[in-house]
């Protein structure tokens, strides 16, 4: 988890059911500390991933600024796993670093800094295909399918860093469906 005294953080917080609004003067533009809740589209565990594996996720609400949809429900962030400790036989617990350093909105791709702040564990992609329709519909529906969390993930935490670690001595397991707080290190200004 980090050192120093470093807090967990990912044991608190909600996940919005409504868009997120951008505090931003300038039109477009994503300051530096925006979270955006994304959904992982594939399963992640410290125990087979390896560094600079690709993954992909889905962002869970609209993120607005005033009235105009700056990046709608659906848009797609990669990230990269930037560190991997599995657990170890004795008394280590896995942990997962996540980065995330593509957004893709509005048909254009742009380059972003970003690491996990918090994980949220969800009833799935599969018993929330019912629910969430395309992707286009997301956003009027997320209330419901955020309903069927569970809040932070049973047995991790988020440190400092984007560090995920298992909290038991066991291996970091985030199913698809994960929903997981991104932190923007880097502002994003959009055309």
């Amino acid at each position: 988890m980090g050192t120093g005294g470093d807090q967990p953080v990912g044991t608190t917080g909600t996940v919005p059911s409504e868009p997120t609004q951008v505090e931003s003067s300038r039109r477009g533009l994503i300051p530096v500390g925006q979270e955006i809740d994304v959904r992982l589209q594939s399963s992640l565990s410290s125990k087979t991933a390896t560094v600079e594996q690709r993954f992909e996720t889905t962002t869970v609400v609209d993120l607005r600024q005033g009235d105009e949809v700056l990046v709608p429900a659906g848009s797609t962030i990669r990230g990269v796993v930037s560190a991997v400790e599995p657990a170890g036989r004795v008394d280590r617990s896995g942990e997962l670093r996540l980065t995330f350093d593509q957004l893709e909105a509005g048909g254009r791709d742009y380059q972003i800094r970003g690491m996990a702040t918090q994980a949220f564990e969800s009833r799935g992609i599969r018993e929330e295909a019912g629910t969430v329709g395309t992707a286009g519909a997301v956003g009027a529906i997320v209330g419901g399918i955020l309903g069927g969390l569970k809040g932070a993930i049973i047995g991790a935490a988020v440190g400092s860093g984007g560090v995920i670690a298992a909290t038991e001595g066991t291996d970091v397991e985030l199913p698809a469906g994960t929903i997981i707080r991104v932190r923007l290190d880097s502002p994003v200004q959009l055309r």
